[in-house]
């Protein structure tokens, strides 16, 4: 349900996001601070709340917006911001629905968001801000200037992260092939693989809050996150008991996920989350990987035949060891397919080890 409602607040943000129409009108108010009180969908539930005003049925524009928002009362509008429906219009939600705002027009666009379910954008004349409400959520527009100042800050951030996660991924790979991997280093693996999906879906809110103003910044998301490698879910994998199904392994995700700041930082609550120990075990258990996340780093690598290698071999050191004799008995790996692995694991564990002593 909370992933529901975030999606459809970005949907929402998205229409108001610098470059849309809606977005000019929207600014456009502001500049002559008259205010507005804009309902973004028609349906029964809003038509049973709307009284008095009149029907119009137009092509959106700003200059359109602009003027009916000189008016009194609501702007209806259909979902999409293409047509402006009706204007004039006396919202009367339900009065008895909890707000916590002041204003009369933003105690209206909440209680209708919140009865409906419909997107309510309200303009504040007195405070020269916008206010988005879609159920529960309440969200204030802030200007582009301010959401690239923090999407900066949150991209160096994330560049510190990502090159974290870089040296951390480095030394799991050395201690994988050295048979010396404990529960501490695929929890700390974890830790910063969800630090860095924490703040780069942080810096996604603000790319799709600047709209044309992101371009930039979401190029630099782009490139920062590019070269990070195989996602958790293939670490997780490596680590859980061989045959854990799909369900098991997305609650294990979804847990990490929900993991606190405070609680993330803690490395036992981390791997009790991930379901690698329990709450009373210790981070010095020795793990030994099945080998997913190092096949998933060669080239041309089908996930069945990566499968079918980790279902032959007991664990990645018994599959490093197999000479081609061994490799080409599983089904779907010939001799060249049998080479590419012996030499791909070879060259892994040869570069891996360089990195860890040097």
């Amino acid at each position: 349900m909370a992933k529901t409602r975030e999606t459809s607040l970005r949907r929402t943000l998205a229409r108001v996001a610098p470059g849309t129409e809606l977005r000019t009108g929207l600014e456009r108010i502001l500049r002559g601070r008259t205010g507005a009180l804009i309902v973004l969908g028609f349906d029964r539930s809003v038509e049973s709340l709307c009284s008095g005003g009149f029907d119009i049925d137009t092509d959106f524009t700003p200059t359109k917006l602009r003027e009916l928002a000189k008016m009194d009362g609501a702007i209806v509008c259909d979902k999409d911001a293409t047509r402006i429906l009706k204007a004039g219009v006396q919202l009367m939600p339900d009065a008895d629905i909890t707000t916590l705002e002041s204003g009369t027009r933003h105690r209206s666009a909440e209680r209708t968001a919140k009865q409906t379910g419909v997107p309510v954008i309200s303009v504040s004349q007195s405070m020269n801000v916008i206010t988005i409400y879609k159920n529960e959520e309440r969200y204030v527009i802030e200007g582009s200037q301010a959401i690239m100042a923090r999407a900066s800050q949150a991209l160096q951030t994330l560049e510190h992260y990502s090159n974290r996660l870089e040296q951390v991924l480095g030394s799991l790979s050395a201690l994988e092939i050295e048979a010396a991997v404990t529960i501490r280093d695929v929890a700390l693996t974890l830790q910063r693989m969800e630090m860095v999906r924490r703040i780069s879906e942080e810096i996604g809110w603000y790319v799709l809050e600047l709209g044309t103003d992101g371009r930039l910044i979401s190029l630099q998301l782009e490139e920062l996150t590019a070269g990070n490698g195989p996602g958790p879910d293939v670490v997780l994998r490596d680590y859980l008991p061989e045959g854990t199904d799909a369900e098991a392994l997305a609650q294990s995700l979804a847990a990490l996920a929900e993991l606190s700041s405070v609680d993330l930082i803690d490395l036992q609550k981390v791997a009790v989350a991930a379901g690698l120990t329990g709450p009373q075990g210790t981070l010095e258990t020795d793990l030994h990987p099945h080998g997913y996340r190092l096949l998933e780093g060669i080239k041309s690598m089908p996930g069945a035949v990566a499968k079918r290698l980790v279902a032959q071999f007991d664990g990645l050191q018994s599959l490093m060891a197999a000479n081609l004799e061994d490799l080409m008995s599983v089904e779907g790996i010939g001799e060249q397919r049998a080479r590419t692995v012996r030499e791909s694991l070879s060259r892994m564990a040869e570069t891996s080890l360089l990195d860890r002593f040097m």
